[in-house]
């Protein structure tokens, strides 16, 4: 606990950790309408581009070619609460969520080997994500002490993220008489980020709001990344199936301008640099039950093994490592996924679990009187997250339409407001006019629902 404290009276912002977890230690799991119906479980069963996801032995299963593309449609809400008064954000988005293909290669030899498959997938999601606080009149800062209208009670604060992740695969998978499948991949990642972090406060005299945006905001990231994975998946019977994939850590370089204040040489200005990242090796593990053709379960297992990592330049990076070192909490996710089949119909649902990064953290924080005091959160930046997921499709035989829905909800709590200027660092805010301190945090209840549909349309030859 005491090294979370001071880590957070650092250099650091929660936006950095959070960006940190959410869009460079994750992979993006959209797929076509009928991977997203099962909560992208399919380690086991495999046959279409999507494998590339989940396990690239799957790509050795297809037994004929098949390209598709997939329309995503993202409803984002967040709900976020603080003394009694609540803000809600919501935003739509539509884009290209999956495009990808399999070409199957059956071998005319006498050995086992019965085909060596070809695959391409592309995954895209949003990671827009805005958290609009609302205000705590009990929170009072005299930006003058010695003159009374400088007061200023809080007024609000504004976490804002846009930007897109997406994930190029390509893989080759290998059957090996219709028993055994092995597969590899190589991916390649792109992140751009714009990041904003802006603090309202509210004279007490006049009423007027002054803005002001934390040191080393607004920022933007442009990133791009490279991992590889392989994978097995093994028929113990004809209804059963098991299998297990490796991917490596995804090695990021981040591009990073800034804005910053206040500085003794350049005042205010826009900087640049460039990190080094390193995500978690990650490994899955799977089982598949096909009663007939008609239906089929399939359950993953995927564990991060190793801690995020960031190349060491200076003390930001060392202070990060530290954190992640000693406050996180290896990823761990279950995906269930059904189909079943009547006739030419297809039904399908799902569920996923995924637990929460980081352990319980201590921090500063001013309660709804504006008294501020120690407080323990188990769900601090990010939280657990829950996946529902359904689908229906029609197979036309050569072409095929899936559409399905997926409901993702988490809580957790927002710390923000905290910042302040020591020797060697500074997270202050910063107006046109003042500078605002303060030695504890602010921290909203946030509920965070995303609704998202998709449509699917395939070619099967």
């Amino acid at each position: 606990m005491s090294i979370s404290a001071a880590f957070f009276a650092q250099a650091q912002d929660v936006s950095v950790i959070r960006n940190t977890v959410e869009a460079y230690s994750s992979t993006p799991m959209i797929g076509t309408a009928k991977f997203n119906a099962m909560a992208g479980s399919n380690g086991a069963l495999g046959g279409d581009a999507n494998s590339l996801l989940t396990n690239p032995a799957g790509l050795g299963v297809a037994i004929s070619g098949e390209v598709s593309g997939t329309l995503s449609i993202a409803g984002n809400k967040n709900s976020s609460s603080m003394a009694g008064s609540t803000l809600n954000y919501s935003k739509t988005r539509g884009d290209l969520g999956n495009a990808g293909g399999i070409i199957a290669f059956p071998l005319m030899s006498e050995t086992g080997w019965k085909f060596i498959n070809i695959g391409i997938n592309f995954s895209n999601q949003s990671l827009d994500n805005v958290i609009q606080s609302p205000g705590n009149s009990n929170i009072i800062y005299d930006f003058d002490i010695a003159d009374p209208t400088k007061g200023a009670s809080m007024a609000g604060h504004s976490y804002e993220r846009y930007g897109n992740l997406s994930k190029m695969s390509f893989g080759v998978g290998a059957n090996y008489n219709h028993n055994l499948y092995i597969g590899a991949g190589l991916n390649f990642f792109n992140a751009t980020i714009d990041q904003y972090d802006t603090l309202g406060y509210r004279n007490l005299m006049n009423n007027s709001v002054e803005l002001f945006s934390k040191q080393d905001t607004p920022y933007s990231e442009r990133s791009s990344g490279f991992s590889a994975s392989v994978g097995v998946i093994g028929k113990l019977s004809p209804n059963f199936r098991l299998g297990a994939s490796l991917e490596t850590p995804t090695f990021w370089s981040i591009d990073r301008n800034y804005n910053f204040y206040n500085d003794p040489n350049y005042g205010d200005d826009i900087g640049a640099e460039n990190r080094k990242f390193t995500s978690p090796l990650k490994a899955t593990v799977s089982a598949a039950f096909v009663a007939s053709k008609n239906f089929s379960l399939n359950v993953d297992y995927t564990l991060g093994l190793t801690k995020p990592d960031y190349k060491v330049y200076g003390s930001a990076e060392r202070e990060l490592n530290d954190f992640f070192k000693d406050n996180y909490k290896n990823l761990s996710e279950v995906r269930v996924g059904a189909e079943y089949r009547v006739k030419q119909f297809r039904l399908r649902g799902g569920y996923a679990y995924q637990s929460s990064p980081f352990d319980a953290l201590t921090i500063s924080r001013f309660n709804d009187a504006g008294v501020a005091g120690d407080q323990s959160y188990s769900n601090l930046m990010l939280s657990d997250r829950n996946t529902a997921s359904l689908g229906i499709g029609y197979d036309f035989k050569s072409f095929y339409v899936d559409a399905s829905y997926q409901n993702i909800t988490s809580k957790y709590s927002n710390p923000f407001m905290r910042g302040y200027m020591g020797d060697n660092f500074d997270t202050s805010y910063y107006s046109a006019k003042n500078i605002a301190q303060s030695d504890s945090y602010a921290v909203s209840d946030v509920k965070s629902t995303r609704n998202n549909f998709f449509l699917t349309v395939g070619w099967k030859f």
